[in-house]
């Protein structure tokens, strides 16, 4: 019985096709699972504004946990750089506490002289759900000038008392940190901004973005479906082939034949042919010649 050289072909072309399949599922789980926690970080929306300029920002703070809720969201207003005026946006359900310092040097703006700012925003009394997310806004005017970013280092805390602070500042050049705080960067722009004009116009850039940790997750996640629908058919495709190749080469597990059998002296001959039959001892008996 003859086989088919390109059926022989497709088993190892097969078992290629599994083993890819396998190798594509683990690498999107391993892409999915470090995407995930890149997308529970607290965020400012938006991520960029004019220095010396007022603007409206608002803090994103999700749920991490799957069995608790938050239940306070404490923003720190950066007191090095103060803010002469800022506002709170109300939350349904939430009360917001404002701590203040004096400064050891008065803010002078187009509205007056401040010897005040704010150095905390507290919200409490609500509740973010697991698998949620609550923003939180604040109206700053104006924000400071002279230097390049402002950092609003943030705590969150857990029904269940579990604390996580968001106060870690990324380096150049280093890994983003486990807990990265919410980072606005100043630019040297001149334009004015009002409050309603930069949550407006600004909004749509930065949920596009997703202050860049949030942009990158969500490409990772689809790279990841990509790969995992990929190693779905690859597998499809394996098995078929397999099962092709199976039936039209009669071979087993072990590449035997079914149509092969072991003789019992342990020469393989094929079923349905007669073996030669061997003589031990004997000569060939040969016609004499008359």
């Amino acid at each position: 019985m003859s086989i088919a050289p390109d059926s022989l072909r497709s088993l190892p072309r097969a078992r290629t096709l599994r083993r890819t399949a396998i190798v594509g599922a683990a690498s999107a789980a391993a892409v999915l699972l470090f995407a995930g926690p890149a997308l529970a970080h607290i965020t400012i929306n938006p991520d960029s504004a004019p220095a010396g300029g007022a603007v409206e920002l608002t803090f994103r703070v999700p749920n991490e946990e799957a069995k608790a809720y938050t239940v306070k969201v404490d923003v720190q207003i950066p007191t090095d750089h103060p803010i002469a005026q800022l506002l709170v946006k109300p939350v349904v359900g939430w009360t917001a506490t404002v701590k203040t310092i004096t400064l050891k040097k008065p803010i002078t703006t187009d509205d007056g002289t401040f010897s005040q700012a704010a150095s905390e925003v507290i919200w409490s009394g609500g509740k973010i759900m697991p698998g949620q997310f609550q923003d939180f806004s604040i109206s700053a005017d104006p924000l400071p000038s002279g230097v390049g970013q402002v950092t609003f280092k943030a705590i969150q805390t857990y029904s269940n008392g579990d604390v996580v602070r968001w106060i870690d500042v990324s380096q150049p050049g280093q890994p983003e940190p486990e807990h990265p705080a919410p980072v606005l960067t100043l630019t040297t722009s001149k334009a004015p901004v009002t409050t309603s004009a930069a949550h407006s116009n600004t909004a749509p850039a930065a949920s596009a973005s997703g202050s860049g940790s949030d942009g990158l997750s969500r490409v990772l996640g689809v790279v990841a479906l990509v790969v995992a629908l990929l190693a779905c058919l690859l597998a499809l495709m394996g098995g078929r082939l397999g099962r092709r190749a199976t039936t039209e080469t009669g071979l087993g597990p072990d590449n035997t034949s079914a149509s092969e059998r072991i003789a019992p002296d342990g020469d393989r001959a094929l079923a349905g042919t007669k073996a030669s039959p061997k003589t031990s001892g004997q000569r060939p008996t040969s016609r004499r010649r008359g």
